[in-house]
């Protein structure tokens, strides 16, 4: 059974997120499937313990709760991750169930099966209270009062002397929000501000960010989407309004505004020359992107950011983006990360898989993280170069 993390064990990365197994309905486009893993914690973990890689598998953290119909093959799966995992065992209950339907153009429809069990302050172990990210998928209120209550906490165990020694724990942590998408509509726009202030990074995807508006998605071009954007940044992300927005825009990639510049980063799998894509189930993709930019954030130093840099190093455009981002130039390497995170996510139903080589090298998919990674920025880089504005904006 996985154990709850001790103080000063260095947790990175932890998830509000819930545990979910998903029923997955295709739409008559291919059969239905059950008893997947899912949830946003699951894949935010996926994408985080990917950028951690083995090495740093313990300073992901996050809380599964399994009922009386857990099936044990789950839980053999999740403890093989290595993460920092807290299991809160209850049989006088099942486990949260969920269906999610999926139509044309990536369209989702969820519902619960059984009855879900949310995350809070309050619900979290001393070391991850002390976690140097957060990601939360929910509402606008309930996103308030998570990072008011784990504030709230962390100065509770530092005023009685029960922090982490590391001059770390006195620091604000970064908080990375999902806005639940039931609730992108045009009465929730003022809360979703309010929200905003509170958090690091927030990040709709394409759609929610126009339902939210009440239009029917959000597009770079046009002028009700550089609108909304302008408006969101000048209403302010973050205590002092220098959070960044990011929009998840599936097969189209991904764009990451501050108030004073943007940047913006194509999907991991392109279409080929004949249509075809790797691509089989965008269920978590955008978990999995903000789980491993969260981790992606404080990861600087390790392999998959020095593969980066390393690529990357002789690029004029890489140089500008970095110069340009200045304090927040941690935010386009993670963005890289999430990326490649998002790839190996959409590539099967359900979670990717993890192996290990004879000689102990670590494979997602059957691949090292950190060669994709090499992979895509090497694509990157040329694009950097032939076509710079494509990426990178001055607001």
């Amino acid at each position: 059974m996985a154990q709850t993390p001790a103080l000063g064990n260095g947790v990175d990365f932890c998830t509000l997120g819930m545990f979910i197994l998903d029923d997955i309905d295709f739409g008559g486009t291919r059969p239905s499937v059950k008893n997947v893993i899912g949830g946003a914690a699951s894949f935010a973990v996926v994408g985080a313990r990917m950028v951690a890689g083995k090495e740093d598998a313990r300073s992901v953290s996050w809380t599964v709760d399994v009922g009386s119909d857990f099936p044990n093959e789950v839980l053999e799966l999740i403890e093989s991750w290595g993460t920092a995992c807290v299991v809160r065992e209850d049989r006088t209950r099942l486990t949260t169930r969920a269906w999610n339907g999926y139509g044309a153009d990536e369209k989702r429809d969820f519902a619960y099966l059984t009855p879900k069990l949310r995350l809070d302050a309050s619900s979290l172990s001393d070391a991850q209270v002390f976690s140097k990210t957060f990601h939360m998928v929910c509402s606008s209120s309930r996103c308030i009062d998570i990072v008011e209550g784990i504030l709230g906490r962390r100065e509770e165990l530092l005023r009685d002397g029960k922090a982490p020694s590391s001059d770390l724990a006195a620091q604000r942590p970064l908080f990375v929000w999902e806005p639940v998408p039931n609730l992108c509509t045009p009465e929730e726009a003022d809360n979703f501000f309010a929200a905003n202030r509170v958090v690091d990074v927030v990040s709709p995807n394409e759609l929610e960010l126009g339902m939210m508006f009440g239009q029917s998605g959000w597009s770079t071009e046009s002028q009700f989407g550089k609108d909304i954007v302008k408006r969101i940044l000048d209403s302010g992300i973050g205590p002092e309004g220098k959070g960044t927005l990011v929009i998840r825009a599936g097969k189209d990639g991904s764009y990451a505004y501050s108030r004073t510049h943007s940047i913006w980063l194509p999907a991991y799998h392109q279409p080929g020359d004949d249509g075809s894509t790797a691509v089989v189930d965008p269920t978590g993709a955008g978990n999995s992107f903000l789980g491993a930019m969260a981790q992606g954030l404080v990861s600087a130093g390790r392999a998959p950011a020095d593969v980066i840099q390393s690529v990357l190093a002789d690029s004029a455009g890489w140089k500008k983006a970095m110069e340009t981002w200045g304090e927040q130039s941690n935010v386009p390497l993670a963005l890289i990360l999430a990326t490649v995170a998002a790839g190996f996510v959409v590539e099967q139903i359900g979670v990717p898989h993890m192996s290990t080589s004879s000689s102990g090298s670590e494979f997602w998919n059957e691949t090292e993280f950190t060669e994709r990674v090499r992979l895509y920025t090497r694509r990157l880089h040329q694009t950097l170069e032939e076509a710079p504005q494509k990426h990178l904006q001055i607001n």
